[in-house]
């Protein structure tokens, strides 16, 4: 036999590992299956330990089928063949109760019980106890089947475990402490609302006592080093070790919902092992009902009468009448596991178990984003809150986007401390301190401890939430969120509307264009980068600008079809607009004729095949950059002689072949960029134009330089590289204010010593061309020197020791 106690360690691991998936009525179940057990086991031992049949002749000879009476009894006397005569004296007549003498030996009795046992004793009288075993023992294995099946084994391990380890997490103490205290404190200003009906005094005095609770309150949460009061439970914090665990069981967590939303399994089959055990108990009932009747103290027995000289025996079944006892007690717990069985049934098709809603638990922590899971997700946790609703409300912690940036926020903070964050700042191109931050998880809030940051640079950071702490960043002037939607706190967006004065975007949709960039009244230059349309048949969409009262420089690079008309909003204002169409082909240029105060624009990439003409209306315009479009010609350059102010054209990066003569009319030229395009020749005219200081005409396929070069006395910077030029005009070295002489890559062989005139020139480019030797008088420019001669290595060595001593010491 085996004991009972072995039965119950059997599953004693079991139970305590998935107790929390076991409702009160499967513990209920469980223990009426352990007294089934006890029912069979008792009467198994029975059975096997004590005699189970005594039987008897029903008469003293072999008697007819009508004489048959078990109930007969006989008195004897102890001698029965004579009557008393006078030789013998008579003795007295002894009467005995002694039973009836069969004169049969006890191995034919014992052959009688065991025949009669096996032969007329029901089957259900004998083997009920062993039934009993066995029926309990499939009530145990149905009720933990789907705990052992494959298909739903590994979910419900991996599920206990992770709902364990969220249950015990430090983080999770510490952010339903967070959470308490943060209503607490509206539940302060909540009451000390309420109190405003008061007089006077008591309003001043509740005021004062708010207050100093209000303030109390903060301090603790703003200064999480500071103890806090005893009476007071302050929230633990947690270690690094702590905090990467807890973001594991974030990632665990987000892996098996994904994985068991998706199916229904489990529900399936929980709903399948009660039918399983409802069918079971119906079987029972109804066999064990109709059967127990068949349990009988008396048997009536027939054995060949040629074994014993009997044929009629009556048996006394000895464990009758306590089995049939046994029975109804066992048919009782059958029926009240039966009514468990089918209260299951019905919570289980009764009840939206395909869905699980935490509003209760939204409700109780104030943590508004935990979503609602559905499937066997749901299932899992509708049974969890039959064991303990506390153990959803802890798990719901680590389903929290919010909670989860809670974390990720505490471990950024211990990566990136203020000391590691210094050592990333440095000048940007603006000569600003900036600090530069690239594909982290999140903001740290130690960035918010370095205020001698002047610029910062978020790119490809994820879940940026500027909060009220920017306002300790007094210098913080500039701002790049490069592919990184960014959310502000109101506090947060009062001061970057007062201090912050340069914004950079790079977005990759519309709906990334930040909201809160409209409302930044103190702005001075805003960058964007990103798609502003998706159609060319539509107009960029832009919000208004009209709140960037202060906004002077505007830059987007962008797919546009027009010139977004919002920028009419802050066309009094606006200095400088700069457009980037990435080869898209920009049309309805009317909107620039209202830009009046505008003193530089560049139209880049924007598929131009000549000037626009509202480009001429531009009387403020100082600046014109035409890169990367498909000029052909410009003839239309005249008309840009009613822009006064023109001192930089660029028309770098076109398909130009040739420049008008009448370029001379734009006497206030300092700066022509014609690089990268199809220039053969330069006009003479083109010289006429005294004020030019920077001439690039570079990249093009030029093989001489007129003389009239040399009419330029104002040029500092000139650059003829990767063209074809053979020689040079002996007028270029007449310029005497060039600093910068950039002539490589060409097909020149001689250089005139009258390079020494140029008495201002920091640096010579002559590299690629056919040199065989330099002049010597090049050590005479005074500022040249040999970092700023840029030719063959060759040909310096061949110059005389004293010449490059010289351009040494220069």
């Amino acid at each position: 036999m085996i004991p009972v106690g072995e039965f119950r360690n059997l599953g004693t691991e079991q139970n305590s590992k998935f107790r929390v998936l076991k409702p009160w009525w499967d513990v209920f179940s469980e223990y009426l299956c352990v007294a089934m057990l006890m029912i069979g086991v008792f009467g198994c031992t029975l059975q096997l330990t004590q005699d189970k049949i005594a039987c008897l002749p029903s008469h003293f000879t072999s008697p007819t089928p009508e004489a048959i009476d078990c109930s007969h009894i006989r008195t004897y006397r102890q001698n029965e063949t004579s009557h008393p005569t006078a030789a013998t004296p008579a003795k007295p007549i002894i009467q005995e109760v002694v039973g009836r003498k069969n004169n049969l030996d006890i191995h034919q009795y014992v052959f009688v019980n065991h025949h009669c046992y096996e032969r007329f004793v029901h089957w259900f009288a004998k083997f009920f106890p062993y039934l009993v075993v066995i029926h309990t023992t499939v009530f145990m294995v149905a009720s933990s089947f789907w705990f052992k099946f494959p298909g739903t084994s590994s979910k419900i391990d991996l599920f206990v475990t992770i709902l364990g380890k969220c249950f015990d997490s430090p983080w999770t103490t510490r952010a339903l402490s967070e959470v308490s205290e943060e209503r607490g404190e509206e539940k302060l200003v909540s009451w000390r609302r309420n109190t405003m009906s008061k007089d006077a005094t008591e309003r001043k005095t509740d005021n004062e006592e708010t207050t100093g609770l209000l303030l109390r309150s903060s301090s603790v949460k703003s200064n999480p080093d500071k103890k806090a009061p005893e009476s007071q439970s302050a929230p633990s914090v947690l270690d690094k070790k702590e905090g990467e665990q807890a973001k594991a069981l974030f990632e665990k967590v987000k892996k098996f919902r994904t994985h068991v939303e998706e199916a229904d399994i489990l529900r399936i089959m929980y709903v399948l092992q009660t039918s399983l055990k409802v069918f079971k108990f119906l079987l029972i009932i109804v066999y064990t009902s109709v059967l127990v009747p068949n349990i009988e103290i008396v048997v009536r027995c027939y054995v060949p009468p040629e074994l014993t000289g009997f044929d009629i025996y009556c048996c006394n079944h000895n464990k009758a009448h306590l089995f049939s006892k046994l029975a109804y007690c066992y048919i009782f717990f059958v029926g009240v596991y039966g009514v468990l069985c089918i209260y299951t049934l019905y919570w289980l098709f009764h009840r939206p178990l395909n869905e699980y809603s935490f509003d209760h638990v939204r409700l109780e922590t104030g943590i508004n984003d935990i979503p609602d899971v559905k499937n066997d997700f749901a299932f899992l946790l509708h049974l969890v809150d039959q064991y303990d609703a506390l153990y959803s409300k802890r798990f719901a912690v680590f389903l929290s986007e919010v909670s989860e940036s809670r974390l990720h926020q505490l471990n950024l903070n211990y990566e990136w401390t203020p000391k590691k964050l210094r050592t990333r700042l440095a000048k940007n191109s603006s000569n600003r301190l900036e600090l530069h931050l690239l594909m982290l998880p999140g903001l740290p809030d130690t960035v918010f401890e370095i205020p001698e940051m002047e610029s910062l640079k978020l790119e490809q950071v994820k879940n940026v939430i500027i909060p009220a702490a920017v306002a300790k960043l007094e210098s913080l002037k500039e701002l790049s969120l490069i592919y990184c939607p960014t959310k502000l706190q109101l506090p947060a967006l009062n001061h970057l509307k007062e201090h912050l004065k340069i914004l950079r975007l790079a977005f990759e949709s519309l709906d990334e264009v930040p909201m809160w960039m409209y409302t930044l009244h103190g702005l001075e230059e805003l960058y964007l980068n990103g798609p502003l349309t998706n159609e060319v048949s539509k107009s960029a969409s832009l919000d208004s600008l009209r709140e960037l009262r202060a906004l002077r420089v505007l830059t987007l690079h962008s797919s546009l079809s027009k010139i977004p008309p919002t920028i009419v909003d802050v066309a009094l204002q606006l200095q400088r607009l700069s457009i980037n169409n990435d080869g898209i082909k920009l049309q309805a240029f009317s909107t620039l004729k209202k830009l009046t105060s505008l003193t530089s624009l560049e139209l880049a990439g924007c598929g131009l095949e000549r000037i626009p003409s509202a480009v001429f209306s531009l009387d403020n315009l100082q600046e014109l950059d035409l890169k990367d479009n498909k000029l052909t010609t410009v003839e239309e350059i005249l008309s840009l002689q009613h822009c006064r102010r023109l001192v930089s054209l660029k028309l770098w990066h076109n398909k130009i072949t040739y420049i008008p003569d009448h370029i001379s009319k734009l006497h206030t030229l300092e700066t022509l960029d014609t690089s990268w395009n199809k220039l053969r020749k330069l006009p003479s005219r083109l010289f006429h134009c005294t004020t030019l200081r920077h001439l690039d005409v570079s990249h093009n396929q030029l093989t001489s330089l007129p003389p009239e070069i040399g009419i330029l006395q104002s040029l500092q910077c000139f650059s003829a590289a990767f063209n074809s030029l053979e020689m040079l005009p002996e007028e270029l070295f007449s310029c005497k204010r060039l600093k910068t002489l950039i002539l490589g890559n060409n097909c020149l062989s001689y250089l005139s010593p009258r390079v020494s005139n140029l008495a201002q020139l920091v640096r010579l480019e002559i590299k690629g061309n056919r040199l065989e030797a330099l002049p010597h008088e090049i050590g005479d420019c005074p500022l040249l020197t040999v970092s700023g001669l840029i030719v063959d290595d060759s040909l310096l060595d061949l110059l005389p020791s004293a010449v490059r001593s010289r351009l040494s010491n220069n």
